[in-house]
């Protein structure tokens, strides 16, 4: 509908032909073949500018303004001046369904075929003047609105491109929240479930005292879950050096953790490496049957500028690292802030296994 209105306002410069076929004193002949002349004309014009939308091929574009410029010609040439406007039709049409690269030959060249026509018409000069300025211009003017409207069709499936990335980056981050927290926590949960039974008959108390950590647990890991849907869940070190140490006297590993951790972080710095150190821990108690675990946590000095590294070792079975969710996870984590993530084999035959060592670091950036 709208284009269709569009077009319609460029319609009102056939007033002059018609009115030529009305008044000009042709004769009846004349007037039938001019007027089914104008009737195919209209009809082709309006054929091509409307099929532009189902991207035509440029080679019947080119034909189709072709057949339009010969047929201007001819009706001006045998009907009069009156009829030079139909090249207005042909610079516009041009324009509006011809690529910009070469629309910006056939505008041209219609406008000129315009004023050779009008010099070989009787009387064509003096309405030459009146068409040069529209059909220049009104070609050059289609061809800006067919560039506008590509690059508005393409902006709009960028948008669409974009909305879908973001939905798939929000995808993926609650999926790796959800993995960090849900991971952890029901690890801890199945320990001290393990402990509960084991204390039961002949320890009640101690056993009710598991109950209720695995109750706080569980409480604790449905608001960590709400908040991660929420997207404000950001950890601290503080407080998972703190779990880390729950967890790991309730798997019957002996610990080793940094003492206060006083050092400012920047905010995304300090949550990537919380993270790593929940995983470490969850994999620490889950996959490494180790008896001792060391964390270390310091900040040291490089080239590019003071670098946060964070490292969690164990005495386990060790292994090869394999590239799950966790670590995945990590590794995007910790490039996001322009950090590293190293896990590998420690190294520690000496103490009766090979061991198990995570690295990670992030740069504490200038402002650190």
């Amino acid at each position: 509908m709208v284009k269709s209105l569009w077009i319609g306002l460029w319609l009102f410069y056939l007033s002059a032909p018609v009115t030529d076929l009305l008044r000009g004193g042709h004769s009846l002949g004349a007037r039938l073949l001019g007027g089914l002349g104008l009737a195919a004309f209209v009809a082709w014009y309006l054929i091509l500018v409307f099929r532009t939308a189902r991207q035509m091929d440029t080679r019947r574009v080119l034909f189709s303004v072709a057949v339009l410029a010969a047929q201007a010609t001819l009706l001006s040439l045998t009907l009069g001046r009156e009829w030079l406007v139909l090249f207005v039709y042909v610079s516009i049409s041009s324009g509006a369904a011809l690529p910009g690269e070469i629309s910006r030959w056939t505008v041209p060249g219609a406008t000129a075929l315009l004023t050779l026509t009008a010099l070989a018409v009787p009387g064509g000069d003096a309405y030459l003047a009146g068409l040069l300025i529209p059909s220049l211009m009104g070609g050059f003017a289609m061809v800006g609105i067919r560039a506008m409207i590509r690059t508005t069709i393409e902006l709009r499936q960028a948008r669409a491109t974009v909305a879908q990335l973001a939905a798939n980056e929000e995808r993926l981050r609650m999926a790796r929240d959800l993995h960090d927290l849900l991971g952890h926590s029901l690890s801890l949960i199945t320990l001290k479930s393990e402990l509960a039974g084991r204390m039961l008959p002949d320890r009640p108390e101690a056993a009710a005292r598991q109950v209720a950590d695995i109750e706080q647990v569980s409480r604790q890991a449905l608001v960590d879950v709400r908040e991660a849907v929420s997207g404000y869940r950001r950890p601290t070190l503080p407080g998972e050096l703190a779990g880390a140490r729950t967890a790991l006297t309730a798997a019957g590993i002996l610990v080793d953790l940094p003492g206060d951790w006083a050092e400012e972080l920047p905010e995304e710095t300090e949550a990537a490496l919380a993270w790593a150190l929940r995983e470490a821990v969850t994999n620490v108690v889950r996959h490494s049957g180790a008896k001792r675990c060391t964390v270390t946590l310091t900040v040291v000095q490089t080239l590019a500028g003071p670098v946060a590294e964070l490292t969690v070792t164990d005495d386990g079975a060790g292994g090869p690292a394999v590239a799950g969710n966790g670590l995945t996870g990590l590794t995007e984590r910790l490039e996001a802030v322009g950090g590293t993530l190293t896990a590998g084999p420690a190294g520690q035959r000496d103490r009766g296994g090979a061991g198990f060592r995570l690295l990670a670091r992030a740069p504490l950036g200038s402002g650190s």
